[in-house]
């Protein structure tokens, strides 16, 4: 559409003013308003999370919590008027294709016995097995030896074993972790969002530290390939473990006020770990401070985990189905799986929920849209993008190697930065598809939206967005305020639903909700490379999360 439309906002049972908007994109300001009315009137949003954390949290993927999650999504999506709702499956294996395990821990406590009497916070590493029942033995703090050689890590082995057999061992040094006295704003600045969405501002100066800054960086030395790598070393801690018999292994949190991130057992294999527990840097700090004061420790453990069988997990999947552009598809989603440590409210419960209001608010205006409007929310994201990969796979393929959906594909929306505003927008494409976004949301700016732009990038990571980026298709993810996203909640023990600031959650819903809308309803796609000026495929990727197995 190229004609000019002048929307003015008049909220209908909201109190928004906005100010007039002109635009290129033919943008409908009597339903803007509805969904601004439905959005702050009727939100269904703190319920969603309400079920998705309180109920079925946390939602590890392969375990029961996050099947039933996944189950309720398509229950309530259906109630709402969706159709087609469906979990479709997908294979969750290991790197040679041998089904892995889903995962659970039950029961978890933690005390020092002597030389004083205190219980201990921690979190149990995913995929690590159970304790022998509630077990008590002495404490013991090993630092292994950083990058050693084959030999040199041998000789220290063969010291340390006699030392460990049966026992309970901290390893690695303490972390000091300072006080922030400068933490970072919560909110991001308006005028600088501005600038870093406006396509013909000029490139921010290089400042110190910045990328492409002089200096060092991360150049100098290569490494020695002589010296083992730090998960070569974690690989050995456990092959030690297991053969002296440690009753547990415990590792330092390394972050301040009780927050503790505890990943996975990298192998997922639940024979090849000992029990192994995050505990927090001030109970980590408490106990290696009094063993190195020469004092005996003595702690207790009791660990209740769950295996479930092997092979598959599940994404989740809703839509409202479209009229002459049926065919044609508009997504929007989230990963519902999560971490174990909390209830994983803001990483990703709510980016799903959000998503999921989105949709039901165009269902509940009773719109009709043009093009099919599909809610997606993945499995297997903390475990490297799996569901949405799996998704793309089977339904689009690649710009290399497409399937018929492919070139019916009209952008995928993606939220998944916890619970502040959205403020912008990125998408893979052309110039010209960042133009369309920017005016689409132009008419939510007063709510925090301040614009949109293209990448050319192909390369995932990080969220599920890039898995369609990498497929050559139009993910678009979407930034938001920090609030005490990266500080605070993501990954850790904090991430509860109280972290949720409902007023942002709405404000981002309503933006989403007409974005997707007006997308539905173009008369064009959004635009998309063109086969000859498609970016190549990214290489084969490296080596994946590396040590994060035994945070």
């Amino acid at each position: 559409m190229k004609s000019t439309f002048i929307a003015v906002l008049v909220g209908v049972a909201v109190a928004v003013a906005a100010a007039p908007v002109i635009t290129s994109e033919q943008i409908d300001p009597e339903i803007n308003a509805k969904i601004r009315a439905e959005a702050e009137n009727n939100s269904q949003i703190m319920r969603t999370m309400h079920y998705l954390t309180d109920v079925h949290g946390p939602r590890l993927t392969g375990s029961p919590n996050f099947k039933a999650a996944a189950e309720w999504t398509v229950k309530q999506m259906t109630e709402w008027g969706f159709k087609n709702g469906k979990l479709e499956p997908w294979d969750f294996v290991n790197a040679d294709k041998s089904p892995r395990q889903g995962w659970l821990n039950e029961r978890f406590a933690g005390h020092i016995i002597a030389p004083v009497k205190d219980s201990l916070v921690g979190e149990v590493v995913a995929w690590t097995p159970s304790t022998k029942g509630t077990i008590v033995a002495d404490a013991v703090h090993l630092v292994p030896p950083t990058r050693p050689t084959q030999p040199e890590l041998d000789a220290w082995i063969k010291d340390v074993t006699p030392k460990i057999k049966g026992n309970i061992v901290l390893v690695g040094a303490h972390t000091a972790v300072r006080v922030n006295v400068t933490p970072p704003a919560l909110r991001r600045d308006d005028d600088d969002l501005r600038r870093q969405m406006d396509p013909d501002a000029p490139p921010p100066e290089a400042g110190r530290g910045g990328r492409g800054a002089g200096g060092a960086g991360r150049g100098g030395e290569p490494p020695d390939p002589t010296r083992l790598t730090a998960q070569a070393v974690n690989t050995a801690m456990n092959a030690l473990m297991l053969s002296a018999g440690v009753a547990v292994r415990l590792n330092d949190a390394g972050r301040d006020h009780g927050q503790i991130r505890a990943f996975q057992n990298n192998t997922y294999d639940v024979t090849k770990a000992p029990p192994t527990v995050v505990l927090r840097n001030e109970d980590y700090g408490r106990i290696s401070r009094i063993l190195d004061n020469g004092t005996p420790v003595r702690l207790e453990f009791t660990i209740v985990n769950q295996s479930f069988p092997a092979g598959k997990s599940f994404n989740a999947v809703a839509e409202i189905p479209g009229t002459d552009k049926a065919d044609e598809v508009v997504m929007l989603g989230g990963h519902l799986d999560s971490w174990h440590s909390a209830t994983g409210a803001t990483d990703n419960a709510i980016g799903c929920a959000v998503m999921m209001e989105a949709a039901r608010i165009l269902q509940a205006i009773g719109v009709k849209p043009r093009r099919t409007i599909r809610v997606a929310l993945w499995g297997g994201e903390e475990q490297g993008l799996l569901g949405s990969k799996a998704y793309v796979k089977e339904h689009f393929g690649t710009a290399e190697n497409p399937k018929p959906e492919f070139s019916k594909f009209n952008g995928y929306f993606n939220v998944d930065s916890g619970t502040g505003r959205i403020r912008g927008a990125s998408v893979f494409g052309p110039p010209e598809a960042g133009t369309v976004l920017r005016e689409i949301f132009k008419p939510f700016e007063d709510l925090g939206v301040m614009g949109a732009l293209s990448t050319s990038s192909r390369r995932s990571g990080g969220t599920d967005s890039t898995s369609f980026n990498e497929a050559g298709l139009p993910g678009i993810g979407l930034s938001q305020d920090p609030i005490e996203y990266q500080t605070y909640t993501w990954h850790t023990n904090l991430d509860t639903y109280e972290r949720i600031i409902e007023e942002d959650v709405k404000k981002s819903a309503a933006a989403l909700a007409s974005a997707l809308y007006h997308l539905a309803m173009r008369d064009e796609m959004l635009p998309r490379f063109a086969k000859e000026n498609m970016p190549a495929p990214p290489a084969p990727p490296g080596p994946g999360r590396g040590g994060l197995g035994q945070r």
